[in-house]
Parts: structure tokens; sequence; C-alpha cells
């Protein structure tokens, strides 16, 4: 900020040397209009003196003549390129009151309407935070200074979970929301802090935040990995292997947290055996007798010959059931490559989004394959879709081949 300051200054010392200028040259005008008065007195003395001369008898009038117009000469000498200057209008004390009204409304107007925050701020930003603490302060500052700027607003959020501060971290991600709109990330986001800020207890708004963006996008990731917390702490482990396994498959192979996922995995599994070994038989009947008989459905995905010169090798393909009447929301995903065409996978259960949504649920459902330069499962380039089949009947692989523009 003192460099600012500095420029500040340096442009008011210029200002109050155009505004002092009249002044200083009122003061040169005036000595040299005392300089002229000086002269002439002189002058009307030297003429005195010749004319006592001439009186006196020691000039004659050819002398005291030649004296007269010497001493003319002399003052027309000593006057010359003094030029009698008028006075300014302003008078002296006009130039006196603007030099200091000058910088003083200036640096009010600078004050409403200036932008010394942001200045500071992004002098701030330039130098290397020492601390989370001072990251977490400047993201403060800033959302502050420009309240509208959602990414502000985001990073808040993340430093403030990084920091152990859910609630603050579920009021900055819900004003982001607010300004960029109900992206599902986003909203995972907000369900997450919301979450922990609620010391890890499940509530209907963080339901409906998660089932909102996993309808948008089936594969976000925050969204799956809390559902599956969620889930695991409440001994629901059936249900957070379900939600893990879905987000282990929506990641790159070489993303570095699919080795705790899969840990998480491994020990729901365990918990879950353990609660079944502890199951009465008694139990167990009543449990098989109302819950649905589990369906698999094996898919062949291929992909038409008039494309293969049309899409790259490691473009994602997704393959996932709808039900042929019912939500929106895939009951189960499969994720592939384009290299790994033509391939068959198998849908299950285990594959479902939400414990509520799976394929023995439905009597009939749609296969789609969809091919995903980005990676994002709910649009992509190349589209291919089967009739509508019954899951639990079908003997042999659904035949799905990816031939047409995706959104036609």
């Amino acid at each position: 900020m003192i460099d600012f300051w500095i420029a500040a200054g340096l442009l008011l010392l210029a200002a109050l040397a155009f505004l002092l200028l009249p002044l200083l040259r009122g003061r040169r005008a005036q000595a040299e209009e005392d300089r002229t008065a000086l002269n002439v007195a002189l002058y009307q003395e030297r003429l005195g003196e010749l004319a006592a001369q001439r009186a006196a008898g020691v000039l004659s009038d050819e002398q005291h003549e030649a004296g007269r117009v010497e001493a003319s000469r002399e003052l027309l000498q000593d006057t010359e390129g003094a030029e009698r200057r008028s006075g300014s209008t302003l008078g002296k004390a006009i130039p006196i009151i603007m030099a200091l009204l000058v910088p003083l409304a200036g640096f009010g107007l600078y004050l409403h309407w200036g932008a010394s925050d942001k200045v500071e701020l992004a002098r701030q930003f330039g130098e290397q935070p020492r601390s989370m603490e001072e990251v977490t302060a400047r993201l403060e500052q800033a959302v502050q200074a420009q309240p509208g700027s959602a990414e502000g607003w985001y990073f808040l959020g993340r430093a403030y979970m990084a920091q152990e501060r859910p609630a603050d971290a579920a009021r900055a991600f819900e004003k982001v929301v607010q300004l960029a709109g109900r992206e599902p990330e986003l909203l995972g986001q907000w369900a997450q802090a919301l979450y922990f800020a609620n010391q890890q207890t499940w509530t209907p708004q963080m339901q409906a935040l998660t089932d909102e963006a996993l309808q948008a996008d089936p594969t976000d990731a925050t969204s799956l990995g809390l559902l599956g917390i969620a889930a695991f702490e409440d001994e629901r482990y059936e249900d957070a292997v379900a939600f893990w396994e879905r987000l282990v498959a929506t990641l790159p192979e070489s993303d570095p947290s699919r080795a705790a996922i899969q840990t998480g995995i491994d020990r729901a599994l365990a918990m879950s055996k353990d609660n079944a070994q502890r199951t009465t038989p008694a139990a167990d009947a009543v449990e098989e007798a109302e819950a649905p008989t589990a369906v698999e459905l094996d898919v062949t995905v291929t992909l038409a010959p008039e494309l293969t010169a049309r899409v790259l090798a490691s473009d994602t393909v997704f393959v996932f059931a709808r039900a042929a009447s019912g939500p929106p929301m895939p009951l189960a995903v499969k994720r592939l490559s384009v290299r790994d065409l033509p391939a068959t996978v198998t849908l299950s259960d285990a594959d479902a989004m939400m414990p509520a949504l799976k394929l023995s649920n439905f009597d009939r459902v749609v296969v789609s394959a969809r091919v995903s330069r980005s990676g994002d499962a709910t649009k992509g380039e190349w589209l291919g879709t089967s009739q509508a089949v019954a899951p639990a009947t079908a003997d042999e692989p659904l035949q799905v081949t990816i031939d047409k523009v995706d959104g036609d």
C-alpha cells in the first residue's frame, strides 16, 4: 500500500505546483514593479539636479537638454523588458484555498469511490502465504471486497473444510450455490459440510441435496463418497459398499484415492459379514422373504464400424440401465474405455447408485452405452440404446451397439 501513497503524493505535489505557480509569478512581478518605481524616482531626482545646475548657471540650455535626454535614455534601458503586469483577478487567497481544497476533495472522493481495499488485497495475494490461517484470512477479505464472486466463496469453503470448520464451510457453499447455480459438485460439497457440521448425523436436507446431485450427475464423487460414509456410520454396510464401489468405478485407474476407498469397502464387507454371522436363522428367513430376488443382466457393447475413426481409444464408455417406466436416475452403471470394446459387462444390484433403486425393483429396463470424451456420464458424443427388457428373464447377453449421435 505504501507504493500507492508515494505515487499519490507525487501527483499531489504536481497539482500543488500548478496551483501555486501564479503566486510565485505574482511575487516576481511585484519585484519588477518595485525596481521600476526605484528607477523612476532616480530619474526624477536626476532631472531636479539638472534643473538646479541650469538655474545656477553651471549648465547651459543645450547641456541641460542633453543631460535630460541622457537620463531618459538610461531610464528606458533600466526598465526595458520589465513590462508592468496587471494583477490576477483571482487574487492571492484563491490559489491558497484551492491548494488546500483540491487534495482534501481528492482524498474524500477516493475514499468514496476508490478501491484501496482491492489494491491492498491484490498486493497480499502477490505474496506467498505462510499458513493456512493466512490463506483463509485473505479469502475472507476477497469475498468481502467482491461478494458476488462464486470462485472466491468456493475456495473459502474448501479452506474452511481444511481447517475443520464445517459450519462456516456450509454457509460458504450455500452462497456458492446461490451465485453459480445448483451444480452437482457444489450440492455435494454443501451436503458434505452440513454432515460434518451436524456431528455426522444424516438429515433430510442432506439426502435431498445428494439425490439432486446424483440425478444430475450419477458419477458425482463427493455425493457418492458422502453417502457411503453416512451409510457406514449408520451400520448399513451393504449400502456403504454399494456407494463406494460405484465411486471407485467412476475414478480413473491412476487416481490415488482408489486405494483408500477400496480399504473402506473391504472394512465394510468385513463388518457386514460379522453382522450376517450374528443374524438368527429366523431373521434370515424373514429378510429373504421380504427382499426381492437379486438379478444380473449381461450386456455386450459394441461400436459401429463407421464410428471407429471418429472416437479415441481413451474415450470413456458408460454402460447404464434405467427403468423403462420410473425415475430417470440410472439403476446400475459400469465404466469402460473405447479401447475395451467390444466388451461384455454385468449389471446387477451391486452396481446400484441408491439402495431403493435396484434392477430387481423394476420389471423392465432400458440399457444404454454412451461415449463421453469429457468423462461426463450425463452427456457425450455417441450413444447406443436397447429395447426395454425384463432383467430377471434375460438368458442371453443383451446386445447394445453405439451407432448414433448423443442427443438425437
